[in-house]
């Protein structure tokens, strides 16, 4: 039987040689020094050994459990040396399926379809928000708890909106997880509800008549260059997403027929938006300044790039509107307002042209053309009612909310 003392004592040979513990047990020593466990054993007629591990990173009393672990394999039937293998498959197989291997692997997919900023953000949401908690344990051993705990670090700083960003880029993960065939269980899904409610914040928007009127008034004095106060009076008319409008191409906008057409920002859909006659005017009053750009509103800079994203906002401020005022966003909640409450027109025609994700009692989303003659009406009215509001002496006042 073998001892520490006897183990740190064995000196090596020019051949390998063993010395027997009990039961199967021995210690394998090699010319270059190592000592290493050894478990001798017969199974199914054959002899056979397993190697248990390395001596002293494997005291003497851990070698012989590990080989009574072995005897109990063999006496159920089971060829130790076999069982190791497949257990060494597992965790080679678990490591490649950890939440961080499973977040990567998806991310690549996402990116052929994400804008870069957005891919960006996942990632950096995945790595540092939930990666140092969960990220390097594999996924179907990932619980509810286990993730609300990650979650909750997210909480306790503050981020409250990140931790349900955070909730929600997890579930992909897992959803992805559960489509490859790595695991079988969404977490993510169970903690629905289970962290703080984020409070609600819109983007700043005039909605009343009278102050419309007012910011119109103010938009149609703007002393500034000729392309913000066209991009101030297309945000308006247009109330398209204001990175959508910084984009927008002369390649993309037929005004004989009247129609501006691209891809979404963010449903990466085709849109239509009907313009109306005081679109057109404010389209044909900037072609001489940018025709030779393909933006139809160029930067300063340079004709090769759009304005950038905080021109309108910034017009706006030196306009006397504040953030808590108006937003360039904000053209969107005017619209959206106005359109339903004081024209009356349908709400499923104003998600349409807000581009949004609208779909029919059967679940399946309108094509872009879908209500495009009734839209076309409605952009002419909303046009119209602009300029009606402008123009009306009874809101010249700051005060009052009289409806137009």
């Amino acid at each position: 039987m073998l001892t520490d003392t006897k183990l740190r004592s064995l000196k090596p040979r020019k051949a390998v040689f063993r010395i027997a513990d009990t039961n199967g047990l021995c210690i394998e020593m090699r010319p270059a020094g190592s000592k290493i466990w050894r478990y001798r054993y017969r199974f199914a007629g054959k002899a056979n050994m397993l190697t248990v591990g390395e001596y002293p990173a494997v005291s003497l009393a851990e070698a012989r459990a590990e080989r009574d672990k072995a005897r109990a394999l063999l006496k159920g039937g089971a060829d130790p040396a076999q069982v190791a293998r497949i257990q060494r498959a597992a965790q080679i197989e678990d490591a490649g399926n950890t939440f961080k291997a499973m977040a990567n692997e998806l991310l690549e997919k996402r990116a052929k379809t994400l804008s870069p900023g957005s891919v960006v953000r996942e990632r950096r949401m995945l790595e540092k928000d939930l990666g140092p908690f969960i990220g390097d344990f594999p996924v179907q051993d990932i619980t509810a708890p286990l993730l609300l705990t990650a979650l909750r670090k997210i909480e306790a700083r503050g981020a409250v909106e990140t931790a349900h960003r955070a909730r929600a880029a997890a579930s992909l993960v897992f959803r992805y997880a559960i489509a490859t065939g790595r695991t079988k269980y969404n977490p993510a899904s169970d903690l629905i509800g289970a962290l703080t409610s984020p409070k609600t914040k819109h983007f700043a928007s005039l909605t009343e008549p009278a102050d419309v009127a007012k910011l119109l008034r103010a938009i149609y004095g703007y002393q500034g260059s000729p392309i913000v106060l066209a991009a101030l009076k297309l945000s308006a008319l247009l109330f398209v997403r204001p990175g959508e409008l910084r984009h927008a191409r002369w390649e993309d906008i037929n005004l004989n027929n009247a129609e501006w057409r691209y891809v979404t920002s963010k449903t990466k859909t085709p849109h239509i938006v009907p313009l109306a006659k005081q679109a057109i005017e404010v389209l044909k009053d900037i072609q001489p300044y940018t025709r030779r750009s393909q933006y139809v509103l160029p930067g300063v800079r340079s004709t090769s790039r759009p304005i950038s994203e905080n021109t309108i906002t910034a017009a706006l401020r030196n306009l006397g509107f504040d953030k808590t005022m108006m937003t360039a966003h904000g053209f969107r909640a005017m619209a959206r307002t106005l359109l339903d409450e004081v024209l009356g027109f349908r709400p499923d025609f104003i998600e349409h042209q807000l581009a949004h994700a609208v779909r029919d009692p059967l679940g399946r989303a309108y094509n872009r053309t879908s209500h495009l003659q009734e839209r076309k009406k409605m952009m002419q009215a909303w046009a119209d009612y602009l300029d009606a509001l402008r123009l009306r002496s009874d809101l010249l006042s700051s005060t009052g909310s009289e409806q137009f």
